[in-house]
């Protein structure tokens, strides 16, 4: 389920809480709704607005964390492409079938990371690109003649380690995502929040477009939530031109 399809879920849900609490406002008796029934109401729905906004500012700065970190390992990623590409291209001709392998890996992987944000599409075992293969083996097999090329072999196999590692990383990140469990209880307390609205005080036209401007609100927080744990898809998806603009050269 998309994250846009989950936070409209939720918008119908809070409204829907909001109208039961009219329900349950016209069903029960007057001398249950007086103003002792009032109060516990109000602490308690206090208590609960409390918790939720704890949840809910965890669960952003959770995210927020998330995505950020994905962010970076693209960009290092980017940065290790580059310098395992100036590299090979400082060994010399030798290296030009690693630079071509290497070519195909990162057009490969680009692919990869990107349908990885996708939860139906995500494969559930990693397996490496037969084109990074070539290209590590093309690098390790080079046998170097001077002080520099045993240097920058060196660097090469360094920058195509450390490459490695960040996809190993970024398919592990892939799979995060909110705890469903956590996600259901945060809409029941919300939930609970709406009914509280109406369940004392009659909806006007007013008081209902400022129920409806509340759930947009608290689902738009839900939205953004949803999309930062999935960076490779969605409105929010981190940007591949930085990526692809490194092909250019190598080769």
């Amino acid at each position: 389920m998309s994250a846009l399809t989950t936070s409209l879920i939720v918008c119908g849900l809070l409204i829907g809480g909001a109208l039961l609490g009219v329900l349950l406002r016209r069903l029960l008796p007057d001398h249950q709704l007086d103003g002792h029934a009032k109060d516990v109401v109000r602490l308690g729905c206090g208590l609960v607005a409390t918790i939720s906004g704890l949840v809910l500012g965890l669960l952003v700065s959770s995210a927020k964390t998330t995505y950020d970190t994905q962010r970076d390992e693209v960009r290092q990623f980017t940065v290790n492409v580059m310098l395992l590409d100036q590299a090979l291209e400082r060994l010399g001709p030798r290296a030009q079938a690693g630079r071509v392998a290497l070519r195909a890996a990162v057009v490969g992987a680009i692919d990869r990371i990107w349908s990885d944000g996708s939860a139906a599409e995500r494969p559930k075992v990693f397996t490496t690109i037969p084109a990074g293969e070539t290209a590590f083996f093309a690098i390790r097999s080079i046998a170097p003649s001077t002080d520099d090329e045993r240097f920058f072999q060196n660097e090469a196999l360094q920058a195509i380690t450390s490459i490695l590692q960040a996809r190993l990383i970024l398919f592990q990140q892939a799979g995060s995502a909110v705890p469903p469990i956590l996600l259901c209880i945060l809409v029941f307390w919300l939930v609970v929040l709406f009914a509280s609205f109406s369940l004392f005080s009659p909806l006007n036209p007013t008081a209902l477009t400022a129920v409806i401007v509340f759930a947009l609100s608290v689902s738009s927080a839900i939205f953004l939530i949803l999309e930062m744990y999935q960076p490779f898809a969605g409105v929010m998806q981190i940007d591949s031109t930085p990526l692809r603009q490194a092909l250019a050269p190598i080769g």
